[in-house]
């Protein structure tokens, strides 16, 4: 058996029973192209996103202009633009979802790959980025559940598209055509066929009550959720 001098061995380099792993130049051009087809799904989803809020902006602006068209004209128009943003908003819910799992993904390859890689700290493979990436991709799953996607959007989007649809009715019904001089006279203006004023403007407050407390309540909800490096969205 051969046996070394003890000035090999002091030659010999000593080997590292931890090595430090990280990835070649070809994986960095695979996770760049990753990156960047991550990038256009959370664009297109995000156009997406886009095009559900300016509907509901163009019907507001619709409503608003029937409601105000005339002395005798109904403000009927408002109270079903309100229904038709709050279904515009379900279906926004829906597509956010989709953009939050591409936009996670970006932002987590932002904060724990390309920052480190401009910092001049390497890309390296330490079982938390890395990991909870390749579980995303290979168990793909929604981020964050519908009820607090729902409370996104509205907390960034249709709170103030439901607030002008709100102060415009009661506008409509305190000052035009001329001013409400009684609570009575504000009253007949919001019947609706059969249905007294009373019960409509009854339903209106809790229908803009029931939106307030689910921007509210998935907030608190957000705000205890919400952790670093996580696969969730920080809006």
């Amino acid at each position: 058996m051969e046996t070394s001098s003890p000035q090999q061995e002091a030659r010999m380099p000593a080997l590292d029973p931890e090595p430090t792993l990280g990835f070649n130049a070809a994986e960095l051009g695979a996770l760049a192209h990753l990156y960047r087809g991550e990038v256009y799904r959370s664009t297109l989803w995000r156009t997406r996103l886009d095009q559900t809020t300016n509907w509901s902006v163009v019907t507001t602006g619709l409503a608003l202009s029937l409601t105000f068209a005339g002395p005798e004209a109904s403000p009927l128009p408002l109270i079903l633009v309100g229904l038709l943003v709050v279904v515009f908003l379900m279906f926004e819910a829906r597509r956010y979802r989709y953009f939050n799992v591409w936009r996670a993904r970006c932002r987590l390859m932002e904060t724990d790959v390309y920052g480190p890689l401009l910092r001049g700290q390497g890309v390296s493979m330490d079982g938390k980025w890395n990991t909870l990436l390749a579980e995303d991709y290979s168990k793909p799953r929604f981020h964050i559940s519908y009820l607090r996607a729902v409370g996104r959007r509205l907390r960034k989007n249709y709170a103030y598209i439901l607030t002008v649809q709100a102060v415009a009715y009661y506008g409509k019904l305190a000052i035009h055509p001329v001013p409400a001089h009684s609570i009575d006279a504000f009253l007949n203006r919001a019947e609706v066929g059969p249905v007294a004023g009373l019960w409509v403007v009854l339903a209106g407050i809790a229908f803009h009550g029931t939106w307030i407390a689910i921007a509210w309540w998935t907030w608190r909800i957000e705000k205890n959720l919400r952790k670093p490096h996580k696969l969730i969205a920080i809006a």
